[in-house]
């Protein structure tokens, strides 16, 4: 079998990630956070070691700002909806996964104001100008995916930052796809909320996420409950985290996801982006010679994730995502990947394209199986259309 959807979760996971979760249930499965008893105070260091580690990875001011979400889903819309209230404007990007779509569509029927920048035709990036003249005075965040889980393509944070902070607006990112493959430092790139999950990049188990809080920001919490902390108080803890983790944590996801960290940081993130490079330079290279294919992708691979998008002439992504599970068993995503906004921009909706997302623990005779079954697909495909057909597009 050849996995190749790590942009929707990695797989497989280190195997100290296995490890780890399986010896913390067995050992250390108290409660965090609720009791003094030796179970819960192990569970407790646990947890926290993985706080501090995220901290660490992100750079971020005191790990107490690391929040534990459910999911990169979860963070966003504690971000978004624990932020804006009636009035206020917000400049995000037509490339946002449904994540951050579906929120300010519901957000914008209680009066938020909601400005979407398209991505450069040329380039497949959100201008910084653009984002920059679609301020207001009303203007309370700019709220921008680090990469599309469409293309791939990285955008600039450092310069929306840069815009956020010279304007004193809140500036979130949502780093679904780039948290573990790509470099963030939350103060240098003055970011004020930062959204990503923990099973991608990260290594982590699936239900596990993180949003981090910064310090010009004061969220309304979403869910109130037991934290561990202050129950004496009939009202919630205003202390971070507790404020925004209400409820038994899943520790042994979060465990896991400190396996994962771990993983990173034994291994470099730089060493990890390097070969995940190569196997996509390898799988764009390879495709832009094979006929009836066409590429949604950065024209300069290094500033993409390890994300492929293509279609074939011929083919419905579907039908293609069929043939290479069950006649090749290959695994990637077809559809619209939960981002219809950024297809309608592509023009690839309704029908979406085929993705291929490869991850560290793919291998060089994979990729290079994954292109001879694609070969032999578009070989067999019937022309929809007839005459020249362009092999890389970027951006609308």
């Amino acid at each position: 079998m050849i996995y190749l959807d790590n942009a929707a979760t990695s797989w497989p996971k280190p195997e100290s990630v296995y490890q780890t979760m399986g010896e913390f249930l067995r050992t250390k499965g108290g409660n965090p956070g609720r009791g003094s008893h030796s179970l819960a105070v192990a569970a407790t260091e646990a947890v926290e070691e993985t706080r501090m580690l995220v901290a660490r990875l992100i750079n971020a001011p005191r790990k107490e700002q690391v929040i534990f979400t459910l999911n990169c889903t979860d963070a966003l819309n504690l971000g978004l909806k624990g932020l804006l209230r009636q009035g206020d404007h917000v400049i995000t990007s037509c490339i946002e996964h449904n994540s951050v779509v579906r929120p300010l569509s519901k957000l914008s029927h209680h009066g938020i104001k909601i400005t979407r920048v398209p991505p450069s035709k040329e380039t497949g990036v959100v201008p910084a100008r653009e984002i920059e003249e679609a301020i207001t005075k009303d203007t309370k965040l700019i709220v921008i995916t680090h990469a599309s889980n469409v293309t791939g393509i990285i955008q600039p944070i450092e310069a929306y930052g840069m815009i956020a902070k010279k304007h004193q607006i809140i500036f979130m990112v949502d780093a679904a796809q780039t948290a573990g493959r790509c470099p963030i430092d939350v103060q240098a790139e003055n970011i004020d909320l930062l959204a990503f999950s923990g099973h991608k990049g990260l290594f982590g188990p699936p239900g596990t996420g993180v949003l981090y809080v910064g310090d010009r920001v004061n969220l309304d919490s979403l869910r109130e409950g037991g934290t561990g902390s202050y129950s004496q108080q009939e009202e919630q803890p205003t202390i971070l985290p507790d404020r925004y983790e209400s409820g038994t944590l899943n520790s042994v996801g979060i465990v896991g996801l400190g396996a994962g960290l771990k993983y990173i940081f034994a291994e470099g993130l730089d060493r990890i982006r390097a070969h995940e490079q190569y196997l996509t330079d390898r799988l764009i290279q390879g495709l832009l010679h094979t006929p009836r294919v066409t590429l949604y992708t950065a024209k300069d691979s290094s500033k993409q994730t390890p994300v492929v998008s293509l279609t074939i002439e011929g083919y419905e992504p579907g039908e293609v995502g069929v043939i290479l599970d069950q006649v090749f068993d290959i695994k990637v995503r077809t559809g619209l990947h939960c981002a219809v906004t950024a297809h309608k921009t592509l023009g690839t909706y309704p029908s979406g394209t085929i993705r291929l997302s490869p991850g560290y623990f793919n291998t060089v005779e994979e990729i290079d199986s994954t292109l001879q079954a694609l070969e032999r697909i578009a070989g067999t495909a019937t022309p929809e259309v007839s005459g020249s057909h362009e092999k890389l597009k970027v951006g609308s």
